[in-house]
């Protein structure tokens, strides 16, 4: 059997579409003259990996096969499994392609390459992921002093110019889309650039 090409698509929700994620896929493998020859899709959350169709996935795949996903979030949520995840691929003979972020496509790279790819991509977006979690609990927990006061603080809610910041630095490295984002702040996704605009100007 000759080398194969592999589509993972996951939601985190039984309600949630997946036809954008099809869609990116079959348009990308007409524009790189790709066959793709089976898409596995999983409706569950990405704490971890213990998913039907991508454990399959992971059984289908051969030295020299080919996985396409659209974004990275979609292998799962937490940097460092998916690092060891990533690894464990390559490991496999495993091609890589991550259709909105180039950058870690491992198709036609040296394992000198592939192995850069991996170690200096992962670490920063391991390292952003962490100081995104340190500037949520500071702002929070400054939000929190300030409320409390001038006696409004009634329990933690969600405020979106608190996240904004570390959701920003987790777009601009790649690590989420600014549909991801904006859905992620409740916002509008033009809401979302007229907000980068004002936050790109104050930080210059």
């Amino acid at each position: 059997m000759g080398k194969l090409v592999f589509g993972y698509i996951r939601v985190s929700t039984k309600e949630q579409n997946t036809d954008r994620q099809y869609a990116a896929m079959k348009e990308y493998a007409a524009a790189h003259g790709l066959e793709i020859e089976r898409i596995f899709e999983d409706k569950a959350s990405g704490k971890d990996f213990n998913r039907p169709q991508y454990q399959a996935m992971k059984i289908a795949l051969r030295e020299g096969d080919t996985l396409i996903i659209k974004e990275l979030d979609r292998l799962g949520r937490d940097m460092e499994q998916i690092k060891d995840e990533w690894q464990e691929l390559q490991k496999k003979g495993v091609d890589i392609i991550v259709i909105d972020n180039e950058i870690l496509n491992t198709t036609n790279k040296t394992d000198l390459e592939k192995t850069l790819i991996s170690n200096i991509v992962f670490e920063l977006l391991a390292y952003m992921a962490k100081k995104e979690r340190q500037k949520i609990k500071a702002r929070q927990a400054e939000g929190i002093a300030q409320a409390k006061k001038k006696g409004k603080y009634t329990g933690r809610k969600p405020i979106v110019l608190e996240e904004f910041p570390a959701i920003y630095e987790s777009w601009k490295i790649g690590g989420i889309s600014a549909q991801k984002a904006s859905m992620t702040l409740g916002i509008a996704k033009s809401t979302f650039y007229r907000m980068v605009r004002d936050y790109e100007k104050e930080a210059k």
